[in-house]
């Protein structure tokens, strides 16, 4: 077992609205990744992903608000830390992030080394700027990008190339966590298929420690993860490896998502495309049972009433459902037949 990067534990989070709801978009939510590795996070839009990325940085603004739980990172317990201690010593070098819609996150009035110095001094405030502009030559040089970039503002990039630009700002003071959520998802086949290669390429020459790729696209993680966990209104429902979770899953919503998308690499997914019918549950009243139940097609009166424990398999897999492995793979032996 390698060293541990980032490790959650019972993590909940929540919004509270104007009218003083609590409405809990991570729920429970409890996670582990080792240095060199990679895990994936998939589901549907609303169901939690980019609530849990921001929670996962520990830093909180409202609407967003800590419940309980434990974060740690390189064994640091950052869990309850005062938002000003979080920005200055734990966001950058500790935990990064890619945010989505990334292309848009660039001042359009300050040319690119400046966002650049503006992160290092933050955490490293005697750097000379000689030495800052070096540093990010040499990274620039490393992820393809032309030391000129430098000196240009946003408006003067194409959409590939401001992405590039943001995961290298993310990552320039080699984080031991990076997350990137949906970091291709406004990108042309070709500008994802780069940024996807510079993102394993950072990994393997030890840029970025360990990583967490945020998706709706479950069957994209198997070229990019190790590990995949599929979430759904706040809680996680499956995690496995990527090859377990693409290529076998065992919810019906991981299954669901594997046959609503249209996969160009033959053998993973089923022929037929399929549809999960329905939306997913109000979390101001979430159901007091699976709340999946009532877009099951495999659900049973059970389902609804009680709260549905995870299920540790043989093989190291993990599921959230009232029935076993055994009879949802009947059920879907049936349903193909």
């Amino acid at each position: 077992m390698g060293k541990v990067m980032l490790e959650v534990e019972n993590l909940k989070t929540k919004y509270i609205t104007r009218f003083g709801e609590d409405v809990y978009a991570v729920d429970g939510v409890s996670l582990k990744i080792e240095e060199g590795k990679s895990l994936g996070i998939a589901g549907e839009s609303g169901c939690g992903k980019s609530t849990l990325a921001l929670s996962l940085m520990g830093y909180y603004f409202s609407p967003l608000h800590y419940q309980s739980g434990i974060i740690k990172i390189d064994g640091k317990n950052i869990s309850g830390m005062k938002p000003d201690e979080v920005r200055k010593s734990i966001l950058g070098n500790e935990i990064a992030y890619i945010p989505q819609a990334a292309m848009n996150a660039l001042n359009p009035t300050q040319k690119i080394i400046s966002f650049i110095e503006d992160v290092i001094q933050a955490h490293e405030p005697r750097t000379s700027k000689i030495d800052i502009y070096d540093l990010a030559r040499k990274r620039f040089e490393i992820l393809g990008l032309d030391e000129s970039v430098l000196q240009k503002h946003a408006v003067e990039l194409s959409g590939g190339m401001k992405q590039r630009v943001v995961i290298a700002i993310s990552t320039i003071l080699s984080p031991k966590v990076l997350i990137a959520d949906e970091p291709s998802s406004a990108l042309d086949v070709t500008s994802q298929k780069m940024v996807i290669k510079m993102l394993r390429d950072m990994m393997e020459k030890g840029f970025i420690k360990s990583m967490i790729f945020i998706t709706h696209e479950l069957p994209l993680l198997y070229n990019v993860t190790d590990d995949i966990m599929v979430m759904y209104a706040g809680q996680i429902v499956e995690k496995g490896t990527a090859e377990q979770i693409v290529f076998d899953p065992i919810h019906p919503y991981s299954k669901g998502l594997m046959g609503s998308i249209i996969v160009p690499e033959a053998g993973l997914r089923d022929a037929k495309l399929t549809a999960i019918p329905g939306t997913p549950p109000n979390l101001k009243k979430p159901p007091k049972g699976c709340r999946f139940a009532d877009r099951c097609k495999y659900a049973q009166p059970a389902c609804m009433l009680h709260g549905i424990a995870e299920t540790e398999t043989d093989d190291h897999r993990m599921f959230r459902c009232y029935l076993s492995r055994e009879q949802l793979k009947e059920g879907y032996e049936h349903e193909r037949k």
